[in-house]
């Protein structure tokens, strides 16, 4: 879509009311929160949250990094670890400030931190519409994507029907980029009907303001 929002809950509003007035049935949403990756998320996680998720690869470059997580006390490491790399949980803070940026191997992540998900959370896992809400009322800098399939109202087929709400990120080919400040909303109609006359009517009488289709 080429409307604009000022913020996360703008264009998550917008997003359900484009479901609302447009679809006859929706699933629950299924958000996907990228990896930590700039200095300002960086910072925003350390003063906002008291955890985070670390993966690391085995590789020596990484090791000094670790003994320094481990020398200030800000790191747990998982009982049970995979061969090729090292998971753990880090406790944020701002004594952790001056570690940024991360060593090229090691992504920390929120996706085990309330409220965007527990230790038990899967990466395929779906939420509820009062959880989505809680995770965009404390996104601040971070980048979240969020997806709904759907069934638009007037098609003859439903398949990879869905909306794509992606905050503080774009939607670029089957995929999401960072772009700080940016929320967008994505229509997807599924390709047995995209590149119809089926679709092209669906769009035109949508009375959405859409921009220029993209493959996938």
């Amino acid at each position: 879509m080429l409307e604009s929002f000022p913020d996360a809950a703008s264009a998550l509003a917008r997003a359900r009311a484009i479901m609302r007035d447009l679809a006859d049935w929706s699933t629950d949403p299924w958000p996907q929160l990228e990896p930590i990756s700039t200095a300002e998320q960086y910072a925003y996680a350390l003063r906002s949250f008291g955890t985070a998720r670390m993966v690391a690869d085995r590789d020596p470059v990484v090791f000094p990094f670790l003994d320094e997580l481990v020398r200030r006390d800000a790191i747990a490491f998982d009982a049970e670890q995979p061969k090729s790399w090292l998971t753990a949980d880090l406790r944020l803070g701002p004594d952790l400030a001056d570690l940024w940026p991360l060593p090229e191997g090691v992504m920390l992540s929120l996706d085990t931190t309330l409220p965007f998900g527990t230790a038990d959370s899967e990466p395929e896992d779906d939420a509820t519409e009062e959880e989505l809400d809680q995770m965009v009322s404390v996104l601040g800098p971070l980048s979240l994507d969020v997806s709904w399939n759907c069934g638009w109202r007037g098609l003859s087929d439903s398949k990879n029907c869905g909306l794509q709400l992606c905050l503080n990120s774009v939607w670029v080919q089957q995929h999401a980029e960072l772009s700080p400040g940016q929320f967008g909303v994505w229509i997807t109609l599924g390709t047995r009907v995209t590149w119809t006359p089926e679709g092209e009517a669906w769009r035109r009488d949508s009375g959405l303001l859409l921009g220029e289709k993209q493959q996938g």
